[in-house]
């Protein structure tokens, strides 16, 4: 399988040599754009803030076994 995404990279850009049309060639550009983005910068503030929490506890030593984490959440995992 890996084989055959080889080959349709090296066709991809075989193709992409070719092409004349910029506006084409400025839709892949923002795909690729698209593909790339950060998503730090995507999300919300209170998410942001829970990851910041999530980070300190962490810093701090406020960690649960996740043998502890099973048995609270193993009905939703």
């Amino acid at each position: 399988m890996e084989m055959n995404i080889q080959n349709e990279k090296i066709e991809l850009i075989q193709w992409l040599t070719t092409l004349e049309d910029s506006a084409l060639i400025q839709k892949i550009i923002e795909l690729r754009h698209s593909e790339t983005k950060d998503w730090a910068k995507e999300i919300s503030d209170s998410e942001k803030k829970s990851i910041e929490l999530g980070l300190s506890d962490a810093d701090n030593g406020r960690l649960k076994p996740n043998s502890e984490a099973k048995k609270i959440y193993g009905k939703w995992l």
